[in-house]
């Protein structure tokens, strides 16, 4: 064995760790939607902690607001305690990422002084400490393109950010798995490998283009399922020399651009389910048994492609966020799974 299996209580630092992301990403996901990300347009790393305490506190935070596109253009006259409302998802997103970096640093330093971790796992956690910077940096520079024109973040901003959030689990979830199992230096590439392995590489890809869906607001220019208004595949999907207008130019005045990833988003679902449906026939059809780990990645898969059609034919005139966060979310939990069973196949099969 390599990568030997840390102590009970590194382990529970790492999974503890683990959730603190995933929540991070559901606030992430509320503040999105609710429109609240651009709500507090400084970024003070310490004393951004400091909440508006008084009521001319509260009007000169609300006062920098009022200077942002997003008021002016969508958001002019709205209360005081309208804004109080957007602000506490966005500070909480913020509070939560500080929350992490305390809970990382100081028991990693606790760890390190015992000596209970191994020299592999302090690089990989230097690393995590890395990706997580690099979230956050991100996450300013999204917030940062909604401030000087548009009324919104940029679409692909924050899929960017919402992808390296994405990298940071799934890096964090393999370096808990190898503290917690160890990994075995033996390895084989048979046996539907391949299989395993193009599982988290199509549900990343399926996370970038659903923050897409989200920042274009796709969803409400074709709430219908299974066709995408009145077709299965539209106009502008065929359309490949304006690609680049609809997709870059002007994707925020031309529908075109959520018709495509509204296409590709639905497409790569059903490529998604079909990939581990066939994983379960050739295991069944080559020996016999079926990986129990596959079946629970494809019921979930399953209940993640009804949530999206939910989140698709509930979209009349805005998202309806609870469909739309628990879509992401359990988006989020495909991922991880998929990087489990290709952990569990690379290392303990």
């Amino acid at each position: 064995m390599f990568g030997k299996v840390q102590s009970k209580a590194v382990r529970i630092w790492l999974f503890f760790g683990l959730l603190m992301v995933f929540i991070q990403v559901f606030l992430g996901g509320v503040t999105r939607l609710t429109g609240s990300g651009l709500s507090i347009t400084k970024w003070d790393i310490v004393t951004g902690v400091v909440i508006p305490f008084t009521e001319n506190a509260w009007l000169e935070v609300f006062e920098l607001y009022k200077k942002t596109p997003q008021y002016q253009k969508i958001n002019q006259g709205i209360t005081i305690e309208d804004f109080k409302y957007i602000f506490w998802w966005e500070y909480l997103h913020r509070l939560w990422a500080r929350l992490m970096g305390f809970v990382f640093i100081v028991p990693f330093l606790l760890f390190w002084r015992r000596k209970l971790l191994d020299s592999w796992l302090i690089k990989d956690l230097l690393i995590v400490l890395l990706l997580a910077a690099f979230v956050a940096s991100l996450g300013w520079i999204m917030v940062a393109s909604g401030l000087i024109n548009r009324p919104w973040v940029n679409a692909y901003k924050l899929s960017f950010h919402l992808c390296a959030a994405l990298l940071l689990i799934g890096y964090l979830l393999w370096t808990t798995l190898k503290a917690v199992y160890g990994m075995d230096d033996k390895f084989d590439n048979r046996n539907n490998y391949w299989f395993y392995l193009s599982l988290p590489v199509f549900f990343f890809l399926q996370v970038f283009l659903g923050g897409l869906m989200s920042g274009m607001k796709a969803a409400l220019v074709a709430p219908t399922w299974p066709d995408i208004n009145g077709s299965m595949i539209p106009s502008e999907v065929l359309a490949i020399k304006d690609y680049i207008s609809f997709m870059f130019n002007d994707y925020e005045s031309n529908h075109g651009s959520a018709f495509i990833v509204q296409f590709l988003h639905r497409s790569l679902a059903y490529i998604i389910l079909f990939i581990i449906f066939s994983l379960l026939v050739l295991q069944k059809v080559k020996y016999g048994v079926i990986d129990s780990k596959i079946m629970v990645l494809f019921v979930v898969t399953t209940m993640q492609g009804v949530l999206g059609v939910l989140t698709l034919i509930y979209s009349i005139g805005s998202l309806p966020i609870e469909f739309a966060v628990s879509h992401q979310m359990l988006g989020i939990v495909c991922f991880g799974l998929s990087v489990f069973c290709l952990y569990n196949k690379r290392y303990l099969a």
